[in-house]
């Protein structure tokens, strides 16, 4: 009998340390709040929890791991397992993605954005210039066309952007450098403070980030149909960490993924882009559409140099740059 019970303790023992063995726990390293830019993650972490009953969960923290400007670094020393960045933060470290941030792409919709994202993250090259940082890239953050919110006199023509300091990143930096704006790239997280001291006048964004950072609550006007582009942020995992997870692990995190975006998209377009509009209308924002011809001669004096440079600057860090600007132009040519 003492034998019996001896074994059945000792197997007991041994089933509750093969159970905690099997649990797996990840960091995720956001920033600012939960929000619509971050219902695709919040999404996986719940899906990844009940197809594992548990057993593998994402400890999801904004702004307690690191800056956002400093997560592909956090992922690079495997200081935490996820996080989710923005390209154009640091471009030198992810040149292969900034193809997705050029001005007047001409991408209609979230979900052409997640296609056109998942085509280039699939790329060889993308992949190799990820591995850098010992990064996988897990998803995209498919965001809408970029426009300004901003303080003062209302722009009536881009002419008068002339001098205007602005808040932009990357691509969408560049194209308002075409209509003499002064871009200046800055953490979303910084952006309210610079708006409120002056720093910047105007500030780039997509709706639910002028929600989100509170841009609108002494903005005075708003561009309706300026649309120079986009950001790309990824979702990535530290690839250590993914090769290691147990099989069926990895598989409730890769199957999560695109039920994630779908929920993510039907997020986007239902709730925030319903609460954009009454929220413009709730402060008096005066709302500034541009004429077609104007849109027109603001895309033919970006679009064309800043692929040329795009390429050129790309080509020589030994990217095939032509390769991927092809993919993405190609894909939404076809309608991808």
């Amino acid at each position: 009998m003492r034998k019996l019970l001896g074994r059945t303790a000792f197997a007991s023992v041994s089933l509750a340390f093969a159970t905690e063995a099997m649990a797996t726990e990840w960091n995720v390293s956001l920033w600012g709040k939960r929000r619509a830019f971050t219902e695709h993650v919040e999404k996986l972490a719940e899906l990844v929890n009940e197809k594992t009953n548990g057993e593998f969960t994402l400890n999801i923290s904004y702004g307690g791991l690191s800056k956002n400007t400093e997560n592909l670094d956090g992922i690079a020393i495997g200081a935490f397992e996820m996080a989710q960045f923005c390209a154009g933060y640091h471009r030198d470290k992810n040149p292969s993605i900034t193809v997705l941030e050029l001005p007047f792409l001409g991408v209609t919709s979230l979900e052409q954005e997640i296609a056109l994202s998942k085509a280039v993250y699939d790329h060889a090259a993308t992949k190799d210039d990820l591995a850098r940082w010992d990064a996988t890239l897990l998803m995209p953050s498919p965001l809408p066309q970029y426009n300004l919110v901003g303080v003062g006199d209302a722009p009536k023509t881009l002419a008068d952007f002339n001098g205007l300091s602005v808040r932009a990143t990357g691509g969408i930096g560049a194209a308002m450098e075409t209509v003499g704006a002064v871009p200046t790239s800055m953490s979303a997280t910084e952006v309210r403070q610079a708006m409120d001291s002056g720093i910047v006048k105007a500030v780039s964004f997509a709706p639910h980030a002028h929600m989100s950072f509170g841009t609108i609550e002494n903005g005075k006007w708003w561009t309706t149909n300026l649309n120079p582009g986009t950001v790309n942020c990824p979702v990535v995992v530290n690839t250590p960490a993914l090769e290691s997870l147990p099989e069926a692990h990895r598989e409730a995190l890769l199957g999560s993924v695109d039920e994630a975006l779908t929920h993510y998209v039907d997020f986007y377009n239902n709730q925030t882009m319903a609460a954009w509009g009454p929220a413009l209308d709730e402060r008096g924002i005066e709302q500034v559409t541009f004429s077609d011809d104007e849109i027109a001669a603001f895309k033919e004096a970006a679009a064309a140099p800043a692929a040329a440079t795009w390429i050129e600057e790309n080509a020589a860090r030994g990217l095939p740059a032509q390769e991927l600007y092809d993919l993405v132009t190609g894909m939404i040519a076809n309608g991808s």
